[in-house]
């Protein structure tokens, strides 16, 4: 798949996902989380040195556009915590973007949507692959799993 970025619209998860897609923290991860006709989530890479991004949060953008299909965010557990997992949108989510909430798009798919659609749902059904077990030893986690993930096998930034 191919994702634009968009500065204009969430400056600063727009910049954090750069230097994580410069850095190689996407390469050769699951997808760790998938709720059908929701959102397909990414982003935990255990490898060095890409473990040391999970302890650096960032500040919310303010939610400027809507949550479409394929449109990017970074998934978070509460206000300024967006760290490296990312979401793609199945549907329009707009409900996310709510201040109590608020969720920015920042990125969308703009090639390979169809590619997102066959992503292999994994794990637990609504909470997908149990990210501590990820974090601390992803490769030993996955290998154990019967239903392997889907996985990115490589991303770049141009």
């Amino acid at each position: 798949a191919v994702v634009a970025v968009c500065p204009h619209a969430a400056p600063t998860g727009a910049k954090r996902l750069v230097e994580l897609g410069t850095s190689g923290l996407y390469a050769a991860t699951p997808i760790s989380r998938l709720v059908p006709g929701c959102v397909a989530q990414f982003g935990v890479n255990w490898r060095e040195p890409h473990k040391a991004w999970d302890g650096r949060p960032f500040n919310d953008d303010p939610s400027l556009f809507a949550l479409e299909r394929g449109t990017l965010a970074f998934a978070k557990g509460g206000p300024n915590t967006n760290s490296t997992q990312v979401f793609i949108n199945y549907q329009e989510n707009n409900r996310l973007t709510e201040p109590s909430l608020n969720f920015s798009a920042f990125a969308k798919v703009v090639e390979g949507m169809d590619v997102v659609d066959k992503f292999v749902r994994v794990g637990d059904p609504s909470m997908g692959l149990d990210q501590g077990r990820l974090w601390a030893d992803g490769g030993n986690y996955l290998e154990s799993l019967q239903v392997k993930p889907t996985m990115i096998t490589k991303a770049t930034v141009e």
